[in-house]
């Protein structure tokens, strides 16, 4: 049990120094693009337009368990190569776990909108969140680009770093790549289009369960991350603002740290939003806050994850100092 939480301690502290280096990974396939590969697979092989909405949605269940399967037994074995390696396992194993984190990538992909605001205005800062958001950036004035960011990492917080850490602490490797191949499978499926809504149904409810645990630890993250830089009634409305707001947001899951991150900064998240031809009509979150986001305001709610995070490595070091007792 402690190589296994010194492997989560070290894996958090390795992603926070280093995170998805693009040299390694322009040479090497991520393990994410493996389980793309697969989901594809099955998405071509088993979901076809010509049969019955019901015959989709039973085959996307059946492709659900395959990957579910697949990702279990692939994190036995890894959990079991470790386990025989000793003190080189407990680093093989922090190595994965930081593979699977992404607070490094994610602070990165987020600060370079504010740079690209403020280095060259609108038009980079549109081709900027582009990369990390689907709606349409040219719809956007500076205020969007910067909330839309600000979205962007109060999401991704939870299910990129806080779900995968929690799923490794909870169930280990195993636990880990069910985790990460689920979520692949809800980006790359789980969404309403004609070919997806019935195929991609068992994904995407399975995702939300999953997330369900994370997204309110999160809004607590966010909450202590709040105390330490504003003080008690900041932490507390985070907390309300996520109770209150959170459950509004089209996702479950989704709208619970946005919501706490929204009422650390001030912000009026979330409203209409364009994704290509489609117009989501979405509730604000937080409407009480100012809806003028500015580059500032990035950087503040980069703050915030770099917060986060830390208290993630201080929590990892803990478990690990009980386990030794």
């Amino acid at each position: 049990m402690s190589a296994h939480v010194l492997a989560l301690v070290l894996g958090t502290v390795l992603d926070r120094l280093i995170g998805d280096p693009d040299w390694l990974w322009r040479r090497v396939p991520h393990p994410v693009v493996w389980m793309g590969k697969v989901i594809d697979a099955l998405d071509r092989r088993l979901n076809r337009p010509a049969w019955s909405a019901r015959r989709r949605r039973l085959l996307g269940i059946v492709a659900l368990g395959v990957l579910l399967v697949g990702a279990i037994a692939v994190g036995l074995l890894l959990q079991g190569l470790c386990e025989r390696l000793a003190r080189t396992g407990t680093v093989l194993e922090a190595l994965v776990v930081a593979i699977f984190l992404a607070q490094k990538s994610l602070a990165d992909h987020v600060g370079r909108v504010a740079l690209a605001l403020e280095a060259g205005g609108l038009p980079a800062g549109r081709r900027a969140v582009a990369l990390i958001v689907g709606r349409d950036p040219e719809q956007l004035d500076e205020a969007g680009v910067s909330r839309a960011a600000i979205e962007s990492l109060a999401e991704n917080a939870s299910d990129g770093v806080v779900a995968p850490w929690l799923w490794f602490l909870a169930a280990g490797l195993p636990g880990l790549l069910a985790y990460k191949t689920v979520n692949t499978a809800d980006s790359m499926i789980g969404h309403l289009s004609d070919r997806h809504r019935d195929f991609g149904w068992a994904s995407a409810r399975f995702d939300d369960l999953l997330n369900w645990p994370a997204a309110r630890l999160t809004v607590l993250l966010f909450a202590f991350a709040a105390l330490t830089l504003k003080g008690r009634g900041v932490a507390r409305r985070a907390i309300t603002v996520a109770v209150q707001d959170g459950p509004r947001h089209r996702s479950p899951n989704a709208g619970w740290p946005e919501a706490a991150v929204a009422a650390v900064l001030g912000l009026a998240l979330g409203g209409p939003r364009r994704y290509g031809a489609l117009v989501v009509d979405a509730p604000l979150i937080n409407p009480a806050g100012r809806r003028e986001a500015s580059p500032a305001d990035i950087h503040a709610a980069l703050g915030l994850l770099s917060r986060l995070g830390t208290v993630l490595i201080v929590l990892a070091a803990l478990a690990l100092a009980l386990s030794l007792r």
